[in-house]
């Protein structure tokens, strides 16, 4: 769905849409290597999840 960072060793920090083993889809960030070979810990959210951060982010002062 896009990139929210890139670090200067070329890893990128995404939010994409991720079915894990056939589950049904949910929203997913973390850190893919240049290649796409390896994976850093993230977190995936279901589509209620993500919209109560999304809640939570435009309530905030940033």
């Amino acid at each position: 769905m896009g990139i929210l960072s890139e670090s200067t060793k070329g890893w990128k920090k995404e939010l994409n849409l991720i079915s894990w083993n056939g589950r049904e889809p949910k929203y997913d960030i973390r850190e893919w290597s240049p290649e796409r070979e390896k994976m850093g810990k993230g977190v995936t959210l279901s589509r209620e999840e993500l919209a109560a951060l999304k809640e939570l982010l435009n309530r905030s002062d940033i």
